[in-house]
């Protein structure tokens, strides 16, 4: 007997309308921050990180409940996006003194 798999319509068309959301998200990012790039990594049972990182340097972060829908959503918003964040890449965001004062809090116990 051949090996298959059931596809719930129903599953599939909330993963497809989610995909869609994160890349609407992932758009107007880009947009507001002249241009993204991004990475997609797995954060375990809970699914994907998005990292998003703008020309002008800002960023953020989306979530998608799996890796497969992260990885739909960074190609239909049409960003470029990286195997990891490191060098080039990492070096393009620019943090405010927010995250410096947040880093240096969880440092000193804060």
């Amino acid at each position: 007997m051949a090996d298959t798999q059931h596809v719930d319509p129903k599953a599939e068309a909330k993963a497809e309308r989610k995909a869609a959301k994160l890349a609407r998200q992932i758009s107007a990012f880009s947009k507001a921050h002249g241009g993204a790039e991004g990475q997609v990594a797995h954060i375990g049972e809970r699914g994907a990180r998005i990292v998003l990182v703008g020309e002008d340097g800002g960023w953020g972060d989306l979530v998608a409940p799996t890796y497969a829908i992260a990885e739909q959503a960074v190609e239909k918003s049409g960003i470029t996006v990286h195997e990891s964040f490191d060098g080039e890449f990492a070096a393009k965001v620019r943090t405010g003194p927010y995250e410096w004062k947040r880093m240096a809090g969880i440092q000193v116990g804060g």
